[in-house]
């Protein structure tokens, strides 16, 4: 499982674990967790850098009806993994 480092502006290095990805009306979307193995906290983060930035800026998917429709597509790509 590939394992990503993100900078949050002036807190510590957060890292997780990609469990998936996926693009959805244009834009990329990934499902990270903070445990390699198990349950552990997920989260949908989406790629909203520009297309000329050397690195990725993601935010949490926080609104109700896009993270409704982008965990239903995560839920459909990984048959064993429950997202609640």
């Amino acid at each position: 499982m590939e394992k990503i480092k993100f900078m949050p502006d002036g807190e510590e290095p957060v890292e997780f674990y990609v469990l998936e990805q996926t693009t959805l009306g244009g834009f990329q979307y990934i499902l990270v967790t903070d445990s390699e193995d198990g349950d552990g906290e997920a989260l949908i983060l989406k790629d909203v850098s520009e297309a000329d930035e050397a690195d990725g800026i993601y935010t949490i998917v926080s609104d109700d009806d896009e993270l409704g429709a982008v965990a239903s597509v995560f839920q459909s790509l990984l048959d064993d993994v429950e997202i609640v």
